[in-house]
């Protein structure tokens, strides 16, 4: 199997939400079979910045779903989108 790259935006509830214990968290929530590839901030408006987080995973069926979950759980997360996925050469 072949791995894939997959870039997931994750916006926090409000602009008062501490970035730095956010991304801790997505870190400690990622599935350990899950490459955690970066995570960076992007801002959006009003002060409200995005998280962009990119991962590698195994290409297969489900593929994505166990980490998003997993992230979206967290209380400070209002919501998630996956903007990309591809497989590594």
């Amino acid at each position: 199997m072949s791995g894939v790259l997959a870039t997931l935006k994750v916006m926090p509830e409000s602009p008062e939400v501490d970035l730095e214990a956010l991304k801790a968290t997505i870190t400690d929530a990622i599935p350990e079979d899950v490459e955690l590839e970066s995570i960076t901030e992007e801002p959006i408006a009003f002060g409200l910045v995005a998280l962009i987080v990119k991962f590698i995973i195994e290409d297969g069926e489900g593929g994505t779903e166990a980490t998003e979950e997993a992230i979206s759980a967290i209380p400070d997360v209002a919501s998630i989108e996956m903007t990309g996925i591809g497989r590594l050469m």
